[in-house]
């Protein structure tokens, strides 16, 4: 035998030899993924195959998650012109990305405010009050806000307050309307 077959059955081996050992390396892996993930699940939505549900006047909206590990909750409003937003205090941060649309908080810049437009971020602190949010044309926002939200009087009064076990009921009881 040549030294050059030799060599090349010894390299053919190690390949292999290699091959197997990245093989099993990649099983180990894998199975080690299985594993630690079979107590967690990714959460997947096909937005556009969901209906929009009745949130309040002339605006609707998608739950995408609600959770009562962070008592965070997100989703999508899609909001009719001239619709708006009551009086609110934030009892917790949020966040928003406006989609379409145009979105006035505290009467919009023209007064002082905030105007959002497509592709605008804004993070609202928790403890801020908003005293009317309002959408001049439809509009569409992905909202996520890190605990509940208080809808308020002139006053400072409570008339509601929606966290992430409201918004699942309320998620709830526009589907129960809708299949009726």
């Amino acid at each position: 035998m040549s030294t050059k077959t030799a060599s090349t059955k010894t390299a053919s081996a190690k390949k292999a030899s290699s091959k197997t050992a990245s093989d099993q390396a990649e099983s180990d892996k894998t199975n080690r993924d299985l594993t630690s993930n079979e107590q967690l699940r990714d959460i997947y939505i096909h937005t556009s195959q969901q209906p929009w549900l009745q949130f309040s006047p002339g605006i609707e909206f998608k739950v995408l998650r609600a959770t009562q590990e962070t008592g965070h909750w997100t989703v999508l409003f899609k909001c009719a012109p001239g619709a708006a937003f009551a009086r609110h205090e934030h009892l917790g941060a949020g966040e928003y990305y406006m989609v379409s649309g145009k979105m006035e908080i505290r009467g919009g810049v023209e007064n002082g405010g905030i105007t959002a437009f497509p592709g605008d971020y804004g993070f609202e602190p928790n403890g801020i009050i908003h005293d009317h949010t309002e959408f001049p044309e439809e509009s569409i926002l992905y909202f996520t806000n890190y605990g509940p939200i208080r809808f308020i009087d002139d006053a400072d009064g409570t008339l509601m307050v929606l966290d992430w076990r409201g918004i699942l009921k309320m998620e709830e009881q526009a589907r129960a309307a809708l299949a009726a």
